[in-house]
Order: C-alpha cells, then structure tokens, then sequence
C-alpha cells in the first residue's frame, strides 16, 4: 500500500526542552487499525516505564487511530480499556475519527469521503463482511454500521481532546496555524493543517509533537516533532519518551 503525503525526515536537532520535574511522557503516532503495532508498542513502552523508575506517567495518542490498517475496531477496544484502566491517558482527535464521527450521525456526504480515506476497512473491522459490504448503497451501509459501532465506542472517541500541554511541549493531531496563539488554534487547524505548518521554519510558544503527516522515520526539528511514521503500510508505529530535558524514540519494526 503506498504512503500518502510521505515526506523525507528532516535533520534531526538536539532536545533543549523540558517536562516537569517527576513527570513522564509518551507519545504514541499514527496507529490506522494496527492492532498488532499498538500492542507491540505498548508492550514496550510499559517495559521502558519499569526500566526508567518510578515517575508520574501519562501516554499521549496523537490521533488517527482508524481507517486503512485491517483492525480499528480492535484498536478502539483495547484504548478503551486501556483509558478505563489508566483514567491520565490522554488521546487526540485526528481528522480520521472526526471524519467517522460525523458518518456515524448521519451524513451521507461524510460517509463518502470516511470511505475514500481508509474507512472501508474501518467498516469490515467491525463484522460486516467483504461480500456484504459490496451490497449495501450508502443509506444501507450507514445504518447498519450505526448497528454495529458500540454506543461506548462513540462515547469514547467524542471525548477526544484537541490538544495537550505538558511543560515546553504541546501535542496535537496534525499541526497549528503558524502566527496565532495557543489558545487561539481553530480545531480544524489542529486535525487537518499540513504545508503552512510543516514549510514554517520559526519558532512557536512550545515545541508542538504531532502525527498526520508521514514521514520514513521520526522528524525532529528544533520547533516540531512529527511521530507518523505510516505504520498501516510501512509496519513502523512510533512513540516517544520524554522525561525532564530527554526524549527517546521507541518503535515496532525496529
């Protein structure tokens, strides 16, 4: 499957910016219904955890936990869970779950576009068939998917966050409006901004971590970082660690 909006890493720059004192972050990229990636990731995060001592922990998903990759429903379970388990997990909404959300009330239109980006597989991931799926028009397809998407499922990817903030860090799905403040970021800037974000070269008020946008490994740059690494495709799902002035990568695939 090829990488859509793939860009080549830029040079890497050294880490100057800090988290709280006592404090430990993880930020999880791109997921797209890799099931398997997520657990595998998971898994090493928690033996990094143990390995670092004990710390405030929190891990931050940026978003796009759906479409293209063959299991989001699966994905959206096991973050349940995991959200139930560990209430300080925080998780972004990216432009793929606002897209399934808006399929999921009703709209046609949103349906549409939710299937040309990758919802298909969203759709099969939760029990309706290859064969089946091929039968059914839009209006079919749309109620018996709002059948088959668990009411908890809903609940859960509307309290999505837009964006956090720890220490000199914030972390959002795709970007923000370069020029506007913090608290001034329009939510469709922080799920679907792309060039004006990645072609800007200055300074912002925190180092902004994002995913949206893939990249063949991690782009750290002195005033981003970009955590997609196109994991449907690619099998690389990336996180990063951060903890006082450190950060470190950890990766499936790798």
């Amino acid at each position: 499957m090829p990488l859509k909006f793939f860009r080549r890493p830029s040079p890497k720059a050294a880490p100057s910016s800090s988290v709280p004192d006592g404090e430990r972050i993880y930020a999880i990229g791109d997921i797209h219904g890799r099931h398997d990636l997520l657990t595998e990731l998971l898994a090493k995060i928690a033996a990094d955890d143990k390995d670092r001592g004990p710390a405030a922990t929190r891990i931050i998903f940026l978003g796009d936990l759906v479409d293209r990759g063959p299991e989001s429903a699966q994905v959206v379970d096991t973050l349940l869970r995991l959200k139930h388990d560990h209430p300080n997990t925080h998780f972004l909404l990216g432009n793929h779950e606002e897209v399934f959300l808006e399929a999921l009330k009703g709209d046609e239109q949103a349906l549409k576009f939710f299937i040309r980006i990758g919802g298909r597989e969203t759709i099969l991931s939760y029990g309706i068939s290859p064969s089946r799926y091929t039968t059914l028009n839009y209006s079919e397809l749309q109620e018996e998917l709002g059948d088959l998407v668990p009411a908890e499922h809903i609940e859960f990817l509307s309290g999505f966050e837009d964006m956090v903030i720890v220490g000199d860090y914030a972390f959002v799905h795709a970007g923000i409006r370069p020029g506007k403040a913090l608290p001034e970021q329009k939510a469709k800037d922080l799920r679907w901004i792309r060039e004006e974000f990645l072609n800007f070269n200055g300074s912002f008020e925190k180092v902004i971590v994002h995913g949206h946008t893939i990249t063949e490994q991690a782009e750290l740059l002195p005033h981003r970082i970009g955590l997609d690494t196109g994991a449907y495709a690619s099998g690389r799902l990336s996180g990063m660690g951060f903890e006082g002035n450190r950060r470190w990568l950890l990766q499936t695939g790798a």
